[in-house]
């Protein structure tokens, strides 16, 4: 496992919104999770990211720690995000985890799907 925890040297970054509201979750879930991001094929635009819970790190998952807060990307994950912030956005519509990826040359109204 990669010991990086902070930031600042890691390839993909966390807002603090972000950071605020895995708090939150992991606080009225009573547990201690990481926030798993990962980008799998499909979508209607190739790629697609996947929000889940994890209770430890694999093996090849870089974290991203801010406030508490923890995020684990897979190695693969990693090239695909590399620039990216993980945020979390609460507009009219809904509130949700966003990326913003400038990876991505397309995207769809999903907000989920995207393409490199």
């Amino acid at each position: 496992m990669n010991e990086n925890t902070t930031t600042e040297t890691l390839p993909v970054s966390m807002s603090a919104s972000a950071a605020m509201q895995i708090n939150a979750i992991m606080k009225k879930q009573g547990k201690d999770q990481y926030l798993r991001v990962a980008v799998e094929g499909g979508g209607c635009s190739g790629f697609q990211y996947k929000f889940d819970f994890a209770d430890s790190p694999n093996d090849d998952d870089i974290v991203l720690e801010r406030d508490g807060a923890k995020i684990l990307i897979d190695e693969m994950s990693v090239e695909f995000l590399t620039g990216s912030e993980i945020d979390y956005a609460r507009e009219l519509i809904g509130s949700a985890f966003k990326i913003h990826n400038p990876n991505a040359v397309a995207a769809c109204g999903c907000g989920t799907s995207f393409s490199v």
